[in-house]
C-alpha cells in the first residue's frame, strides 16, 4: 500500500503548502496596514501506527502561528491623535452594534488593538481606521481626579472647563546691589509706605522714583476675570527691601495706590536671604476693587537674590499663577503620561483622559478580527489592565511583517509545493505500471 499512501502524504503536503502560501499571502497583502501582525504557519508530522522499526514518513498537517508579541516599528505622524505604543500592552476598543438618536449604542464588549490611527469624529469619539472606538478612564477637568475605575467608551464634545481662581503665585528674582532709584525716604510719604503699609496716590510719583519695577502677571477671581498685578520694590535700608503691589491704578487724592506685603526681606553680603523665606501671604488680595482673596507668594529655596548690577528693576526669572480663565476644547492630543490632553480657548492643557492598556497571560492566542482587532478567548485569558508599554503621541505601530523574510517562505513554498506535485506524479506513473503488469 505505500504508493497509495504516498499518494495521500503528497496530498497532506500540497494542502499544508497551500495553507502556508495563504499566509504568507495575507502577511504580504498587510505589510503596510498599521497595527497589523503577521501570521506564521507551522508544520506537525503525522506518524503512522506501525511497530518500531516499520514506521514510515507519513502525512503533514499546518497550522498558524501568531506574532502578537512581535512589535513594529514606530513611526512619527503629524497627526495629534495618533499613537503608538512602545512595549507591552493593547488599546482597549469597542464596535458599535447600532445607533439610536444618532448616537453610537455598544454591547459592553471589549475588543483589542495596537492600531492606534484615532482621529475625532463628529461626536466627538476617537474613533481609529476599522472602526474601533477608543475606551480609556475619564479624567475630570476640573479636579484633575479619574472618574471610575473601569475603561469606558471616551467622548470629548464640547468639553468645557471652569474658571479657576489664582491662590499662587511663583515669583523668583534676583535684586539689584544698588538700584538706580536709590533708597525709599519715609519722609517723603503722607503715610510711612513701611510702617503704615501703603502708598497714597499723592505719593506715587515720588514711590516710583524710589523703587523699581518687579514685574508683572495677570491673575484671575473667582469668575475667571483677569486681574493684572504690578509689584514694585523699594530698598529701605543697605540690603534691606519691601515688596509692594498696586491695589488701585485710578486712584487719586489719599487713595491707596499701592499696598506692601507686609514682610521685610533682608539680604546678607552673599546676595543671600537671611533668614531665608520660602513664601508670603498677600491676605485680602485686592487690585482695582477685585478681590483675589488670600494669595501665597512661593519663592522657593534662593528664589530672591540680590547680587545684580545697578538697575532700575529687578530681574525677574519665574513669575507663574495658578488660575485661569474659563474655556472650551478646542483640540485633543497625547503626552508622555499615556494621557489624551486637551487643549482649552484660555490656553489651558489639561488631561481628560487616561488611556488603558490591557495585557494578556496568553497574547498569542488572542482571536484575530477584522480591522486589526483581537478578541480575549479562553487560551489567552482576561484582561489585565495597567500594562507596562508607552503610548507614543503623533506615531503609529507599522506592520510587523518583514517582505525579505516573507518572500524567502514564498520560494520555500513553492518549491515543497512543486514537490510534492512530482511526487504525485511519480506515484500515479507507478501505478499505471502496474496496471500494465495485471493486463
Amino acid at each position: 500500500m505505500g504508493i497509495f499512501d504516498a499518494l495521500t502524504t503528497a496530498v497532506a503536503g500540497l494542502q499544508s503548502q497551500s495553507f502556508a502560501l495563504q499566509n504568507i499571502s495575507g502577511n504580504i497583502a498587510n505589510s503596510q496596514t498599521t497595527g497589523y501582525k503577521g501570521t506564521n504557519t507551522f508544520f506537525e508530522d503525522l506518524v503512522s501506527a506501525a511497530a518500531a522499526g516499520q514506521q514510515t514518513a507519513n502525512g503533514v498537517t499546518a497550522g498558524s502561528a501568531a506574532t502578537n508579541t512581535v512589535q513594529g516599528t514606530i513611526q512619527s505622524t503629524s497627526v495629534s491623535t495618533d499613537m503608538a505604543i512602545n512595549g507591552v500592552g493593547w488599546f482597549v476598543v469597542a464596535q458599535p452594534t447600532g445607533t439610536a438618536d444618532n448616537a453610537p449604542v455598544f454591547s459592553g464588549v471589549s475588543d483589542y488593538t495596537r492600531a492606534g490611527d484615532f482621529t475625532l469624529n463628529s461626536g466627538g469619539y476617537l474613533v481609529n481606521g476599522a472602526g474601533y472606538y477608543l475606551m480609556g478612564i475619564p479624567i475630570d477637568a476640573a479636579t484633575g481626579n479619574p472618574v471610575g475605575s473601569s475603561p469606558q467608551v471616551l467622548q470629548f464634545n464640547n468639553d468645557f472647563v471652569p474658571a479657576q481662581e489664582t491662590t499662587a503665585i511663583q515669583y523668583q528674582a534676583n535684586l539689584p546691589t544698588s538700584p538706580t532709584s536709590g533708597l525709599l525716604v519715609p519722609a517723603d510719604y503722607a503715610v510711612n509706605p513701611v510702617t503704615g503699609g501703603t502708598v497714597e496716590a499723592n505719593d506715587s510719583a515720588t514711590f516710583t522714583s524710589q523703587s523699581i519695577d518687579g514685574g508683572s502677571i495677570t491673575a484671575y477671581d473667582t469668575e475667571g476675570n483677569p486681574v493684572n498685578i504690578q509689584f514694585r520694590w523699594a530698598e529701605t535700608a543697605t540690603g534691606s527691601w519691601q515688596l509692594f503691589y498696586q491695589s488701585d491704578s485710578a486712584a487719586t487724592g489719599t487713595q491707596t495706590a499701592w499696598t506692601n506685603s507686609g514682610t521685610t526681606f533682608a539680604f546678607n553680603s552673599n546676595g543671600e536671604l537671611s533668614p531665608a523665606i520660602s513664601n508670603i501671604t498677600l491676605n485680602n488680595l485686592t487690585v482695582n476693587g477685585d478681590n483675589l482673596g488670600n494669595v501665597q507668594v512661593n519663592f522657593g529655596t534662593n528664589g530672591l537674590t540680590q547680587f545684580a548690577n545697578s538697575s532700575g528693576t529687578a530681574q525677574v526669572s519665574q513669575l507663574q499663577q495658578n488660575g485661569f480663565a474659563a474655556g472650551q476644547l478646542e483640540s485633543v492630543a497625547v503626552d508622555s503620561q499615556n494621557q489624551i490632553t486637551g487643549t482649552f480657548s484660555n490656553g489651558q492643557t489639561i488631561p481628560l483622559a487616561q488611556i488603558t492598556l490591557a495585557t494578556f497571560n496568553g497574547t498569542d492566542s488572542l482571536q484575530a478580527l477584522n480591522g486589526q482587532a483581537y478578541a480575549a478567548t479562553v487560551d489567552s485569558g482576561p484582561p489585565i489592565y495597567g500594562a507596562t508599554g508607552q503610548v507614543v503621541g503623533s506615531s503609529l505601530e507599522a506592520s510587523n511583517v518583514d517582505i525579505a523574510t516573507q518572500f524567502s517562505q514564498l520560494i520555500v513554498a513553492q518549491q515543497a509545493y512543486s514537490a510534492n506535485a512530482r511526487v504525485m506524479t511519480t506515484a500515479d506513473q507507478m501505478i499505471q505500471s502496474l496496471l500494465q503488469v495485471i493486463q
